[in-house]
């Protein structure tokens, strides 16, 4: 599984998250730091990404338009990145399990 870190996450979760979650990447590192969220929705689309994001807009748009891609909806506040590691550490198997879900477009976290 691959995830795509919305703008307002850091780059380093990749780097950080990278025995779990291989090839993952983050909006700024594949030049889409500014754009308009469908862009990067249909770039996940495309290449395979879960999109995790703390803004409710993707996940208002995986419950209105399905999956894929599947959006990690973290639910958390703004926490730094170490926190934000260990959210998805802790969350690792369900995150594996909701890929495998087809019904499921949106997972949250808290």
């Amino acid at each position: 599984m691959k995830l795509l870190f919305d703008q307002n996450l850091s780059f380093k979760l990749c780097g950080r998250l990278n025995d779990l979650f291989p090839d993952s990447s983050q909006v700024q590192l594949v030049g889409l730091a500014q754009v308009d969220d469908l862009v990067i929705w249909e770039h996940a689309k495309a290449n395979g990404f879960v999109i995790v994001t703390q803004d409710s807009d993707f996940a208002d748009r995986a419950g209105l338009y399905g999956a894929p891609p599947k959006v990690i909806w973290l639910r958390c506040g703004n926490q730094q990145t170490a926190f934000i590691e260990a959210l998805l550490r802790a969350n690792g198997e369900r995150i594996l399990e909701f890929e495998n879900e087809p019904e499921t477009g949106c997972l949250e976290l808290y």
